[in-house]
């Protein structure tokens, strides 16, 4: 069984293992020891209780047989705050002349800061040794319990930047149209200058006016709004859960971010809060299931009985013992699929 819990200091080798397997394009989660020490000690902070407005929520996957740590996800409270986070909006102008007849649609991208202060899903990795069976879900969706369970914590509103279109060497086909006419960095090292707080870069190079679409070459043209093949799962899985994309796209591969209001988020809105019973369970249905203390916050997969009438869920003695719970305990659940 994988049990997700916040990550701990002992936790860094395994951090930096996955860091080091995302590749080129996964921006939160930056090959980059320091980094990946403060991201550590931020979260330790944050499930401490520091009161923070940018408290950061860190998890990882820990195989509950094995102890190894095989996944990672993250939860950014409020983005933006004192490191600018910047997208860019797709919208239109209209070019037109009555008297020559002409009326011309023309697609922009305009850079700006709409998103400041929402709350952020992020970096989700799973190792591929894991992908399988309802552990993708479980890394997605125990968020959704948090937010649930603790929504005076995060913004009303919840958002998740998709990983663009990009080749193994981690060429970007949007940012080499950029890198040509604005910039002389390529894709990998913009991506991590990004990843490691270092965006004074984009301030200082980025057209300030809208860019018109059809001015970019066809290839950069082609992926706006287009996810990475890899992130497909995870996007069908969010457009799920009730997020859309708006026409906001990230600055660098162009991959879209999608938004979802905290209430309308399907997995929260659906999700029950029960009382636990432990005991036998006979058949009984997979459920996503997660603790209500912020501090020690565990979440699993596992079959359980729910009586719905009475607000009780039945866990065996295993279950309960990885999320932390007792008889009585409250619980809160929501189906997997």
């Amino acid at each position: 069984m994988l049990v997700v819990r916040p990550i701990k200091q002992s936790d860094f080798a395994a951090l930096f293992a996955m860091a080091d397997e995302s590749g080129v394009g996964f921006t939160s989660l930056p090959v980059d020891e320091p980094l990946l020490h403060d991201k550590i000690a931020h979260s330790l902070r944050s499930f401490s209780g520091e009161s923070d407005p940018e408290r950061f929520f860190l998890m990882v996957a820990e195989d509950s047989e094995t102890g190894e740590v095989v996944g990672t996800t993250a939860i950014d409270a409020a983005v933006g705050l004192t490191t600018p986070f910047y997208t860019y909006h797709l919208g239109k102008v209209v070019h037109a002349s009555r008297s020559l007849n002409v009326y011309n649609v023309v697609e922009t991208l305009t850079l700006g800061n709409d998103y400041t202060g929402v709350t952020e899903l992020c970096t989700l990795f799973l190792r591929e040794s894991h992908r399988g069976g309802n552990n993708g879900r479980l890394l997605s969706k125990c968020r959704f319990l948090m937010l649930a369970e603790h929504p005076e914590v995060f913004n009303s509103m919840v958002i998740a930047e998709m990983r663009g279109v990009s080749d193994e060497q981690g060429n970007s086909p949007f940012w080499q149209w950029l890198e040509q006419h604005f910039f002389s960095v390529d894709f990998p090292t913009a991506d991590y200058l990004t990843g490691v707080g270092r965006k004074e870069f984009i301030a200082e190079l980025m057209p300030k006016h809208p860019i018109y679409v059809n001015l970019l070459s066809e290839q950069a043209q082609s992926v706006i709004g287009k996810v990475h093949e890899k992130t497909v799962p995870a996007l069908k899985l969010l457009q799920a859960e009730g997020f859309q994309n708006r026409g906001y796209v990230d600055i660098f591969d162009a991959g879209p971010t999608v938004e979802c209001q905290l209430d309308n988020i399907h997995s929260v809105a659906q999700s029950q809060k029960v009382n636990v019973v432990i005991g036998d369970v006979i058949g009984g249905d997979a459920m996503l299931l997660a603790n209500t203390n912020l501090s020690q916050f565990r979440a699993c997969v596992d079959k359980v009985n729910l009586n719905t009438k009475r607000a009780e869920v039945t866990i065996t003695a295993s279950t309960a013992k990885a999320l932390r719970v007792s008889e009585g305990d409250p619980l809160r659940l929501v189906a997997v699929r």
